[in-house]
């Protein structure tokens, strides 16, 4: 009877467990609800109550169409990459400084993100990640040293030998060779592409794959020019467009470039960035800030930069939309950028070679759902839990019958 009883009772928690591998847009009540790539969300922002797996990762790129130059794919990127919300300063101090992400940088590495923006300052006799103001470095407004963080980007490159990473640094080091040295300690001086073979006059960059190839998979850019002499880090106007960051680049219909750099149709700098994060991240708004209204974003950015679809999209909480968001985002630009697609997903790659043909795209005759924020979302599930998917319902009611029955039929044989 023991025996007996122990497997009924494992049907019956089989019978009541939730549906798994929830898809984008369906109803669910945790993230483990939610296929691979999702999490479960809200956006109260937008009016968007009903909690909704949400696309978190990017289609990784150079999986899905293979060999082209860097220049020709899209990166998702973080905005102060370091600065977690939620935790406390390496010094033991409680951080009063803006936060940007909710994850670790191992966590956005493993998500998809290729593209960091470091905040590096002298602090302590070493060099920290500060989100700081003056150009100088508090215990209030450190978070940890960058050795820390990259270690992790480190390990990551190890264990991952055909991904790229850049680092934007935003400068405020002073030390005599402060940066080389910070990336020597962190065994990345080998990874680093070099300056040398970085194209200047619009040309294309190497392939992906010779850049695996010769292991210079660290594409490194400082905002301070002296530093190419000093460290050989490349200073990132040279190489590179941007928009304005803050509220500046989220005004509808406008993409003005950044005091520092270029016009964004300077073709001679081959690597176009777009921001789109608010002065004061906002953990809460962002789930609005990263959907439609980025994509509209990307629209405008790639008319103003010369008919250019970003390389690098930059966002704070980048886990956070209101369906699809940054990664949705990427995912549109790389389909342009490597096949001419909506979506690289969509992309027509010759099995053997990786290679795709342009402007060939088998598009599924069924979109996933749309965004909450285009007013068309699925009916809420009908049935004893909002647990389950919507077109679930008939599946889940059977399986409370059937738990019920056993049920009954347990409580008379004890």
């Amino acid at each position: 009877m023991g025996t007996f009883l122990l497997q009924a009772l494992f049907i019956v928690a089989f019978l009541l467990s939730p549906s798994i591998s929830l898809k984008i847009g369906e109803t669910c009540s945790v993230d483990k609800d939610c296929d691979a790539g999702l999490s479960c969300q809200t956006c109260a922002a937008n009016g968007n109550t009903r909690p909704r797996c949400t696309r978190i990762q990017p289609t990784n790129p150079t999986s899905k169409v293979k060999g082209l130059p860097f220049n020709k794919y899209t990166w998702l990127t973080t905005h102060n990459s370091f600065a977690q919300a939620g935790v406390r300063s390496s010094t033991g101090n409680i951080i009063i400084a803006p936060m940007n992400q909710n994850d670790t940088v191992t966590s956005q590495l493993q998500n998809g993100v290729r593209g960091f923006m470091l905040d590096m300052y002298d602090f302590q006799n070493d060099i920290w990640l500060c989100h700081s103001t003056g150009g100088q470095c508090y215990a209030v407004t450190s978070f940890k040293p960058a050795l820390d963080v990259l270690k992790e980007i480190k390990a990551f490159l190890d264990a991952n030998p055909s991904e790229i990473v850049t680092i934007f640094i935003e400068d405020y080091v002073t030390s005599p060779s402060g940066l080389s040295k910070v990336f020597e300690a962190a065994g990345l001086k080998n990874f680093l592409f070099p300056m040398s073979r970085m194209p200047k006059d619009g040309k294309d960059w190497p392939t992906v794959d010779d850049m695996a190839k010769n292991n210079q998979r660290l594409v490194v850019f400082t905002s301070k020019s002296s530093k190419e002499a000093s460290d050989g880090i490349a200073y990132e106007w040279n190489y590179v467009v941007e928009n304005q960051y803050g509220n500046g680049g989220m005004i509808p219909n406008s993409c003005p470039n950044r005091a520092e750099s270029s016009p964004l149709n300077t073709t001679s700098k081959p690597l176009v960035l777009v921001n789109y994060f608010r002065d004061m991240p906002n953990a809460s708004a962002t789930c609005m800030d990263n959907s439609a209204p980025l994509l509209r974003t990307i629209k405008t950015c790639y008319d103003a930069a010369g008919k250019r679809w970003p390389n690098f999209i930059a966002v704070d909480y980048y886990q956070k939309s209101d369906g699809s968001g940054a990664a949705e985002a990427v995912d549109k630009s790389n389909g342009q950028l490597t096949c001419g697609c909506d979506s690289i997903t969509y992309c027509k790659v010759n099995a053997t070679t990786g290679n795709a043909t342009f402007g060939s795209c088998d598009v599924p005759k069924l979109a996933p759902p749309p965004p909450a924020s285009l007013g068309i979302s699925p009916s809420p599930p009908q049935g004893p839990s909002s647990n389950f998917a919507p077109q679930d319902s008939t599946s889940v009611l059977l399986r409370w019958f059937c738990a019920t029955i056993l049920a009954a039929t347990l409580s008379m044989q004890i």
